[in-house]
């Protein structure tokens, strides 16, 4: 059983920065080193969104609005993703979850919570 658990969250001002780790409970880093990974975000009232994703091959994607400002990682010997956030804005506050893409099922963690003050 796959589980993920993300930590890093909490609150930052606005133009700040801040890390998110996803630690993931995979029997190896081999087969971690295959999965893709993702971090998404739902803000109240709003639908979860992708915010990053990189591939078992490092290939990343990001959302246009956080293009240049924030960076997804991963280190495969730890299993391991981060999303580093930088630049951020008040519109970044939400709950950020990370998601395990394992042959077309997904996993996901209880989500970390960011709160970007002005």
């Amino acid at each position: 059983q796959v589980q993920l658990a993300e930590s890093g969250g909490g609150l930052v001002q606005s133009g700040g920065s801040v890390r998110l780790s996803c630690a993931a409970s995979v029997p190896s880093f081999r087969l971690f080193s295959n999965y893709n990974m993702g971090w998404y975000r739902q803000a109240p009232g709003k639908q979860r969104e992708l915010v990053a994703r990189i591939t078992g091959r490092d290939t990343t994607t990001y959302a246009d609005s956080v293009k240049g400002r924030f960076t997804i990682s991963r280190d495969n010997a730890k299993k391991m993703v981060y999303l580093q956030m930088s630049s951020v804005k008040h519109e970044d506050t939400a709950l950020y979850y990370c998601k395990l893409d394992r042959d077309g099922l997904d996993y996901w963690g209880q989500g970390t919570q960011v709160t970007v003050s002005s």
